[in-house]
């Protein structure tokens, strides 16, 4: 059975420049080695990255051993359903693709506050004029 997004459909992609996920394969796909539960795809903004800086969780600086190229605004990343949660209550959430966040971010996070900041970004800017 394929993944389900918080909207009860197929989870769709986050990203691949960079390529996000878990388990780097563009979708915030989760599983058992996934403590921190990175189910939510979201947009990031200069906002969000300096919040989570501020908590300790620095998304700008690279770290090739993970994989990792560093953020800027605008990428689309899996992040953490926690640190999303708490950007969200202090009021710097990063916007929120839903048919790329994986349904178990809801264990986490409710669904109004992934509505609330919810975002349609299409997979390409072409397809923008479409």
């Amino acid at each position: 059975m394929a993944d389900r997004n918080v909207l009860g459909g197929e989870l769709e992609p986050c990203g691949d420049d960079p390529v996000t996920g878990f388990y780097r394969d563009g979708c915030c796909n989760t599983g058992p080695e996934d403590l921190g539960s990175h189910t939510i795809c979201a947009v990031v903004t200069a906002e969000f990255l300096e919040h989570q800086r501020r908590i300790g969780n620095d998304l700008t600086t690279p770290m090739p051993q993970y994989q990792f190229p560093g953020l800027v605004p605008g990428d689309r990343w899996c992040v953490t359903a926690a640190n999303w949660l708490r950007a969200h209550r202090d009021g710097a959430a990063a916007y929120v693709v839903l048919a790329s966040t994986h349904e178990r971010a809801l264990d986490i996070v409710p669904l109004e506050a992934l509505q609330e900041h919810a975002i349609d970004v299409p997979s390409s800017p072409g397809a923008l004029e479409e």
